[in-house]
């Protein structure tokens, strides 16, 4: 083990670097926000493993940033597959009646309730999670992802013929 890099010379080289790694970044995303995340992920894994460097290495970033990126890429391609093979399933889905427009509808709706509605009714709904385990991911009681997945659900029953839910 040699020596560890300090943040010192961690802050001084990011002040150096941090354009061209933003913009080698920014040709392995699709905007500027993906780019800055991209980065950051890069940036926070090098520095997790800062005591197995001797020194702070441009290439090693530059390399760290294309791999965080390809990953990225791959787990929006899966995503986008799991959606799209969502989407062309014919069991029925969760509409009583299947018309253009309905999953457009559905979004709209979703993006229409408080937050806190729409992430305990996708993670219920889609993510098939119990009250239990949204109140661990959301940090608050089962009985309060209970209520939020009732409001939620009940609006979303005044304005689409929907299937009772589990």
């Amino acid at each position: 083990m040699g020596t560890q890099i300090n943040a010192d010379e961690w802050h001084s080289f990011f002040r150096e670097w941090s354009d061209r790694l933003l913009l080698f970044a920014r040709q392995q995303s699709r905007s500027l926000a993906d780019a800055e995340d991209i980065l950051q992920e890069a940036m926070v894994q090098i520095w997790g493993k800062r005591e197995v460097f001797p020194r702070i290495d441009s290439g090693l970033l530059f390399m760290q940033i294309r791999r965080v990126a390809i990953d990225r890429a791959r787990r929006e391609k899966r995503r986008e597959q799991r959606e799209q093979e969502y989407a062309n399933a014919d069991d029925g889905g969760f509409f009583e009646s299947r018309k253009p427009g309905d999953a457009l509808d559905l979004e709209q709706a979703l993006r229409a309730l408080p937050n806190e509605q729409q992430e305990v009714l996708v993670l219920k709904i889609w993510g098939g999670q119990s009250f239990e385990a949204i109140g661990r991911t959301l940090d608050i009681s089962p009985n309060t992802a209970a209520s939020r997945y009732r409001y939620g659900l009940e609006h979303l029953r005044s304005n689409f013929q929907i299937r009772e839910l589990k």
